[in-house]
């Protein structure tokens, strides 16, 4: 559980710190990465849920950026626990493309945000392929650690 300097969205605990649970004598360092990719996916499984729950309308697909998306085990993994295909765009770093596009706007570069829709392209997509018991009994186990990193920190700590 990566709630090193407390759990954020959705659950806003600033008193949470990282565990790593369940842990047995056969552990080995590759079960500790695949750990914090499983947890990458969990955690956007409960932001999505929440803004499932607040937009009242589920997500269909999720479009992924960033350098994380490299990792296609996560990617294929986050498709499995949201239970909708993952794309990923062929310019990964779409933050600074962001950035880049909103200057072009501004400038007069381009004419509407419509012409830049065009520009985004599909390097990938992965579809959920994960048996629906299997994927809820993970997310209990999800939940049953995130409740294991709150109420650390006492008043007494620095």
């Amino acid at each position: 559980m990566p709630a090193f300097s407390g759990l954020f969205a959705p659950h806003w605990r600033s008193d949470a710190r990282g565990v790593i649970a369940g842990l047995t004598g056969y552990i080995q360092k590759g079960h500790l990465a695949r750990a914090v990719l499983e947890a990458t996916a969990w955690q956007t499984r409960e932001v999505v849920d929440a803004m499932n729950t607040d937009y009242g309308v589920p997500l269909s697909a999720l479009r992924v950026d960033g350098g994380m998306t490299a990792n296609n085990l996560l990617m294929q993994f986050l498709a499995d626990v949201l239970d909708v295909p993952v794309v990923r765009p062929i310019v990964a770093e779409t933050v600074s493309l962001g950035a880049a596009y909103a200057a072009g706007l501004a400038a007069g570069f381009w004419p509407d945000v419509e012409s830049l829709r065009s520009n985004w392209h599909k390097a990938a997509e992965w579809s959920p392929d994960m048996d629906g018991q299997l994927r809820e009994k993970g997310y209990r186990k999800w939940r049953k650690a995130v409740e294991r990193t709150t109420d650390w920190i006492d008043e007494d700590d620095d």
